[in-house]
């Protein structure tokens, strides 16, 4: 897809109120600058002003900036030999940073960046922390992106069903796990944007570990994954069982089953994240297990697996069209194990769209 970077740039600047924004390699630098770097001990640091782009970027990856003529990037390069503080000091004089207020993404700039940033001539007192402004300007997805995360929910859906085509009780977590991966690989994923397979009480952990665990006859299967595609990515839930659940399990099943359809019912432009969140709790509630569902409703999704916005009580943010996120009602018992059912939806003009569409029913 073609993305205008320069308008993404320009917002985010415009919007931040300063003289000049700042941010490391991540999820926030691929949004604004298309560019991928990993986060390392090698400093990268990517400024937007009146002189335009310019990054702080070590020798080894000047070639990747050069390849991007189109973003007219000033560079100031550093190498192993002789360290980073000389291209701070003359990034800071370069583009007469020393005055002006600098909005970074404090979320991920790290305390050895901003150090250097000190010793280079700047003062604290210029620093805005504008994390949550780069992650409110990511929360509405245009439709190219939506495109992506609707190709890597196919993905990931044709690759569950192979999965589970496959595998039977008597396997362990991870046979389950590396089978379900080399399917979405095989269908185009870049890899898996998140997988944690679970069996038996061991769903009922939220984020357990994947492990060598035996599935066994009568217990929960739990599967959260995803595929990522051109940077964008699944992250879809389902929960099994082959054999006989007991009338617990099935009480356990059908309290998130009608919780997530009250939820994907519910939603819409204008309805706040919080409303959507009570409109599930109150099904499982309903049912007398209301203690055991104990992590917010959802999240938003894009570029990063987590993001806004944010399907929790007490969050008043309205939903917007072109926000994406999920719906992933739980409920988990010790010594039982657990339920969750997850399902990616995009917020419409008018509605909702549901992009997931892997069967829900136990």
């Amino acid at each position: 897809m073609q993305i205008n970077y320069q308008e993404r740039l320009d917002s985010l600047l415009e919007q931040s109120g300063a003289d000049t924004v700042a941010m490391v390699p991540g999820e926030n630098m691929v949004y604004f600058t298309g560019l991928h770097f990993h986060l390392s001990e090698r400093p990268i640091v990517a400024l937007y002003n009146r002189f335009g782009l310019s990054l702080i970027i070590p020798e080894l990856e000047v070639a990747k900036l050069e390849a991007r003529p189109d973003l007219e990037a000033r560079r100031f390069m550093w190498t192993d030999r002789d360290g980073y503080d000389k291209a701070f000091r003359e990034m800071v004089a370069g583009l007469a940073l020393k005055e002006n207020a600098i909005a970074m993404d404090g979320q991920t700039l790290r305390l050895f960046e901003w150090l250097a940033l000190s010793r280079a001539g700047l003062s604290a007192d210029q620093a805005i922390d504008a994390g949550d402004l780069f992650l409110t300007l990511r929360a509405r997805k245009a439709p190219e992106e939506i495109a992506r995360m609707r190709k890597a929910i196919e993905i990931s859906e044709k690759a569950l069903e192979a999965t589970m085509g496959w595998a039977r009780p008597g396997m362990t977590e991870r046979q389950i796990a590396d089978r379900l991966s080399a399917e979405m690989l095989e269908r185009g994923a870049q890899g898996a944007a998140f997988l944690l397979v679970l069996t038996g009480e061991k769903s009922g952990l939220p984020h357990g570990d994947t492990g060598d665990r035996v599935w066994g006859e009568d217990e929960f299967l739990l599967i959260d994954f995803g595929a990522r595609f051109q940077d964008y990515p699944a992250d879809i839930t389902r929960t099994f069982c082959l054999g006989q659940p007991t009338e617990q399990m099935r009480g356990m099943y059908e309290a998130v089953y009608g919780a997530n359809k009250a939820a994907r019912e519910f939603a819409r432009p204008g309805v706040t994240c919080e409303a959507v969140d009570r409109a599930a709790r109150d099904v499982i509630e309903a049912a007398g297990l209301g203690e055991y569902f104990i992590h917010r409703l959802g999240h938003g999704l894009g570029l990063s697996v987590h993001e806004l916005p944010n399907m929790v009580a007490g969050n008043q943010q309205e939903l917007l069209p072109g926000m994406v996120f999920t719906i992933e009602p739980g409920v988990y018992i010790p010594g039982v194990g657990g339920v969750r059912i997850e399902d990616n939806v995009a917020v419409t003009e008018d509605g909702l769209d549901v992009l997931t569409s892997f069967p829900r029913e136990l």
